[in-house]
């Protein structure tokens, strides 16, 4: 195992119709599954997933752009759909990755994005086991 830099730590009860906190307590929700309550208050797990995903990502795009001497803004939205699984009846997901990126042409953009999803621990993480879908995109710095 390599070297440990950090470790963080949630805990969830009862399921999509629990509650989730961190250790810190920062994250500290009631879990709501949307497609049997949509009135209800709470987050789910492919909410959370989304944030941190997106946040990972953005990170890694300045992290390539970085070392590629490029001064960039980004900002990426991830879209996790939660879907029936055909190949065993169960569930899955997929992610949609919509990266805006400022300071770089269309074609660097998708150089980054993909470069990003190489160097992404969540990118990593989820190689081979689930859809992953870029939608890089250059954007012009607002006047």
């Amino acid at each position: 195992m390599s070297d440990v830099i950090f470790t963080s730590k949630a805990t969830a009860k009862n399921g999509r119709d629990g509650h989730v906190r961190s250790s810190d307590g920062i994250i500290d929700f009631d879990l709501v599954n949307p497609s049997d309550n949509k009135d209800a208050k709470g987050t789910n797990p492919e909410q959370l997933f989304a944030a941190a995903y997106s946040g990972c990502f953005d990170s890694a795009i300045h992290l390539v752009a970085s070392k590629q001497n490029k001064k960039v803004d980004s900002e990426t939205t991830a879209e996790v759909s939660f879907m029936k699984d055909p190949e065993d009846d169960g569930f899955k997901i997929a992610v949609t990755l919509n990266i805006e990126i400022e300071g770089v042409n269309p074609e660097e953009a998708e150089e980054l994005a993909q470069d990003a999803h190489q160097a992404c621990p969540y990118s990593k993480a989820t190689r081979g086991n689930i859809d992953v879908t870029l939608n890089p995109k250059a954007v012009e710095k607002p006047s």
